[in-house]
């Protein structure tokens, strides 16, 4: 694949999409980003601690076992810090090129700005820009990967941070106790919960039907929580793919993802939400997402296994080789599905000069 290019605040507003962003037909959007439905509940967390407890654990539970995908609203994140977050975030990527750029993560580097995502060897970009930093564990942190403008996003991230993790657990909390677990074994089972913070930008896009903001997967870690603006574009599907859904942005909320960990974790009784981002030529949209991650030396294996169930892993794996298998699973599908679609054009190639031979044998 040609290098894509370096910002797409330099090619937005092209005419047409350039072909490093062009996706395979399967592969492009079935519905629109602002077809939304209401079919993923809300949830207000309101009590939580107190005598709702079991009936927002029943709550929780059912959209777990039905989508991996749920929002929460009433969650204890102040309103002030929300907007300040995303004011920071918008500012960062208003930038000029070349400030986005000192961040520039492409190489390896472990946080900072990129186009499409940090992962070597993808056969077709997303149309986002990215920023990404590591929050915990604290000891961790690398402030020179996170953006030092606009002035004010390390002291805001940092709080904001410990709110998402805050609430983070607290979920991770309520699924334990629906497992017959302590409230803390799923917190425990992460070892040292690291915190990854991604914020997502997708500009107008001239050509949307073409392409994905972000491609279809299921997230790695634990569990997710992301603030989404109102324009939409978050899609989920939970029949590999037939059919797709698209979320409908609630203000205030944050749209909970269950992870592949946490699926690992409950024997497969939650779901790892299978999920997706479009992208439209009407409007820029902005999300930051947070993963909540069990340490790399973190063990998967299920933590409750009902009557009747067999385990769904072979063996324990630490997570960091379960993060290496998905990773080359994926990349390995998106080589062979390429090979293929060669093979494809050269076998056509080949079927029309046939009818030359002949008129010349």
């Amino acid at each position: 694949m040609a290098p894509g290019p370096t910002t797409l605040t330099s090619i937005a507003d092209a005419p047409t999409l350039q072909s490093t962003f062009v996706r395979d037909e399967d592969e492009r959007p079935k519905i629109a980003y602002n077809e939304f439905s209401n079919v993923i509940p809300v949830i207000s967390l309101e009590g939580i601690e107190g005598e709702r407890r079991a009936e927002i654990r029943g709550k929780i539970v059912e959209a777990c076992e039905d989508w991996g995908i749920f929002q929460v609203v009433d969650h204890g994140v102040e309103a002030g810090l929300v907007e300040e977050m995303t004011r920071l975030a918008r500012g960062f990527f208003g930038l000029k090129e070349e400030e986005k750029l000192r961040f520039d993560m492409s190489g390896g580097k472990k946080g900072g700005f990129i186009v499409s995502s940090h992962l070597q060897g993808e056969a077709v970009q997303d149309w986002r820009e990215i920023v990404t930093y590591f929050s915990y564990p604290i000891r961790n942190r690398d402030y020179s990967r996170w953006p030092d403008k606009p002035e004010g996003w390390i002291k805001v991230t940092e709080e904001y941070s410990e709110k998402l993790m805050g609430i983070a657990c607290k979920l991770l909390g309520v699924l334990s106790e629906a497992m017959g677990l302590e409230t803390e074994a799923l917190t425990k089972a992460c070892v040292d919960m690291d915190q990854k913070v991604v914020v997502n930008f997708y500009p107008k896009c001239p050509q949307p039907d073409l392409t994905l903001g972000l491609k279809r997967h299921t997230d790695p870690g634990t569990i997710t929580l992301l603030l989404q603006d109102q324009v939409g574009g978050l899609q989920a599907t939970r029949d590999g793919g037939k059919t797709w859904i698209t979320v409908q942005p609630v203000p205030g909320a944050y749209v909970v993802n269950l992870g592949d960990h946490g699926h690992y974790l409950s024997n497969g009784r939650f779901k790892n939400a299978d999920h997706q981002a479009v992208v439209n030529s009407n409007y820029s949209r902005l999300s930051i997402a947070t993963f909540q991650n069990p340490a790399p030396e973190a063990i998967v294996y299920p933590l409750a296994i009902r009557e009747g169930e067999k385990p769904i892993l072979d063996e324990p794996i630490t997570f960091a080789e379960m993060y290496r298998r998905k990773m080359t699973k994926d990349l390995e599908l998106a080589r062979l599905k390429k090979l293929a679609k060669e093979q494809q054009v050269t076998e056509l190639e080949k079927a029309k000069l046939e009818p030359v031979k002949e008129i010349f044998a």
